[in-house]
């Protein structure tokens, strides 16, 4: 009987290795993504100081507001003849209110009329130090100072 017990517990044994049991499980996922309009900027208006006029021998500046006004300081003045007075003028486009940050250079830049060279710099924008789009556009506008040379 012990040996029909062991021979029993062996084939029971066989039996239970030879079933394999394969479990199967799925799932699923959504995938998602936000793509939005990135933010782009033209030009749509050069910067422009309009006609000044400057003393003989001095020199000054002329002062340009993002919001086109102007003043003056040294030997130079405004004509009555103002002539083309514009700050320069961006659109800014992208998505819905998104922000940006704006940055204006810190160094002079130079400029040429004829055989006179002279600088731009201390430039100003509105908004600063950011813009946030509304309804996925806005208007920059920057301004700076003439630095007017001494002339002979």
């Amino acid at each position: 009987m012990k040996k029909l017990t062991k021979i029993s517990a062996i084939a029971i044994l066989m039996i239970g290795s030879s079933f394999s049991v394969f479990a199967q499980a799925t799932a699923t996922a959504t995938a998602s993504a936000t793509i939005i309009i990135p933010i782009a900027i033209t030009k749509t208006v050069d910067m422009n100081f309009g006609t000044a006029a400057v003393q003989t021998g001095t020199g000054g500046t002329v002062v340009l507001t993002p919001a086109g006004t102007r003043t003056v300081t040294g030997g130079v003045t405004l004509p009555s003849v103002t002539g083309t007075v514009t700050a320069a003028s961006f659109s800014v486009t992208g998505e819905g209110t998104s922000t940006y940050s704006i940055t204006l250079p810190v160094a002079p830049l130079t400029i040429t009329s004829g055989v006179n060279t002279m600088t731009v710099s201390t430039f100003t924008s509105t908004p600063t130090p950011t813009g946030t789009l509304t309804a996925g556009a806005q208007t920059l506008l920057v301004g700076g100072t003439l630095n007017v040379a001494t002339w002979h």
